[in-house]
């Protein structure tokens, strides 16, 4: 039985020069970051300072937060709550709305990919521009990302030149990538000058300063912050962190982890509004919460969303983030397609070799390899286990179990060598689609120790 991963993953693989350059583009990525993690000597002892100073913040949000608003209160900022994806939109909506934005700015933001922002304010007749420029390529595509902090890492830059003549009148069939990125700067630097209100995500929040900090290479955050008064922050209450110590344990993290840089080119503070402006801060549960609740997979919120984990997983890097049902893909898409709906997403589960890459390189050590074996025990009780691997299972279990069938079982399997081709590598062999099966030994294990005993 197919699952909607296999089906998109074998589209993707359709291209293989484009599939080949997407694993070693990335594994270039995981490279880099192995290098600069090496450079410094306690790497590992801040992946356990990451993690022990985010399962302490996700145990104590009640106090973090509260302490965050008072904070950002006393800098001037106001400060929403939103339980839901729907809250989150309708503040956005009435904050614009009060203020009679039509032109409105906003850099990258995962929470607003996630709640489904830019079609809900489009269709509100609020004009909605993503300024990161793999981001803007991608509305000008009607494409979501395909990587969280790559967005953008499928498309070529042939595509890129000829999307931007129809949309800015480049010249024709110039696909210099310094030329499209400065036709991309002359054409956004309109928009930032006409916008009247702009928006941010947030990486961290910092309770004890009441301070969002955003993490870019562009710089677009804050050219998009620098000109309207009005200026919207939102994040998930996962990003809360306790005081700006932590904050540097993070910042010393997450570009090494996510594009092998030692920092961001941009990391911004924003506290307070501008002169005569306001400063809207929303923090959004949307299911977190819930999260917090699961004992087995509430470390998902560890996640610093630096992509560390796609850019390592072998199963991501050849088969593209668009093979994946949930909006994130890679595995922490994977857990957190299944925290929000295991009947729906259930099908990205088979998307790993269990080869526990992304739990080694995760800077906040988010157990996310044991999560999806976890998951995949809880299959059955969702509805969602293959029979066909069911079956599978059962017979395996009772030829393992049973001696004479295990080891005649054994004695038969080089019959295989011999057999056509057309019958090994039938629709049966599913595992044998793309791969070649090993050669069975003429002799096992068992009857070769047996020999060795007898000639003794």
């Amino acid at each position: 039985m197919s699952t909607q991963h296999s089906i998109r993953a074998e589209k993707f693989l359709a291209d293989k020069k484009q599939a080949e350059w997407h694993d070693e583009t990335l594994w270039l990525v995981r490279a880099k970051r192995d290098r600069l993690s090496k450079q410094v000597p306690e790497w590992e002892k801040l992946r356990d300072a990451a993690c022990a100073i985010k399962m302490y913040s996700n145990s104590h949000l009640a106090e973090l937060l509260t302490e965050f608003e008072a904070n950002a209160v006393k800098n001037g900022a106001i400060v929403h709550w939103a339980k839901d994806a729907e809250e989150y939109r309708t503040t956005v909506l009435d904050i614009l709305r009060s203020k009679g934005v039509r032109h409105f700015i906003k850099s990258k933001s995962m929470l607003a990919e996630e709640c489904e922002l830019n079609p809900f304010l489009e269709a509100n007749g609020i004009e909605t521009v993503e300024s990161d420029l793999g981001e803007r390529i991608l509305q000008l595509m009607h494409l979501a990302p395909s990587h969280i902090v790559l967005p953008a890492i499928h498309i070529k830059r042939e595509q890129v030149g000829k999307l931007f003549e129809k949309e800015m009148g480049t010249e024709q069939g110039n696909f210099d990538p310094t030329y499209l990125t400065h036709a991309a700067r002359k054409n956004l630097r309109q928009k930032f000058i006409h916008a009247e209100a702009a928006m941010t995500g947030a990486n961290f929040a910092v309770a004890s300063t009441g301070e969002i900090v955003v993490c870019t290479n562009e710089g677009n955050a804050d050219m998009g912050t620098s000109q309207p008064k009005l200026q919207i922050a939102a994040f998930g209450l996962e990003k809360i962190v306790p005081d700006q110590e932590s904050l540097g344990v993070f910042t010393r993290l997450l570009a090494r982890s996510a594009t092998g840089q030692p920092s961001t080119t941009y990391t911004s503070h924003y506290r307070k509004p501008r002169e005569g402006g306001e400063f809207h801060i929303i923090i959004v549960d949307n299911g977190r919460t819930g999260i917090l609740a699961d004992a087995g997979h509430r470390k998902a919120l560890n996640c610093l969303r630096c992509g560390a984990c796609m850019n390592t997983c072998p199963v991501y890097r050849r088969s593209g983030g668009y093979s994946y049902t949930y909006f994130i893909p890679g595995p922490i898409g994977i857990n957190l397609g299944m925290l929000k709906s295991p009947e729906r997403y259930s099908d990205n589960v088979s998307a790993c070799s269990l080869c526990m890459s992304c739990s080694n390189v995760c800077p906040a050590k988010v157990d996310l390899g044991e999560q999806i074996y976890l998951w995949r025990q809880q299959l059955d009780g969702f509805g969602k286990a293959s029979k066909e691997k069911k079956l599978i299972s059962k017979g395996l279990r009772y030829v393992m179990e049973n001696k004479t069938f295990f080891n005649r079982a054994l004695k038969l399997a080089p019959v295989a060598n011999r057999m056509p081709r057309f019958l090994v590598y039938s629709s049966l062999n599913k595992w044998g689609k793309g791969r070649e099966l090993p050669e069975f030994a003429k002799e096992s294990f068992n009857q070769m120790w047996k020999n060795r005993k007898i000639q003794k």
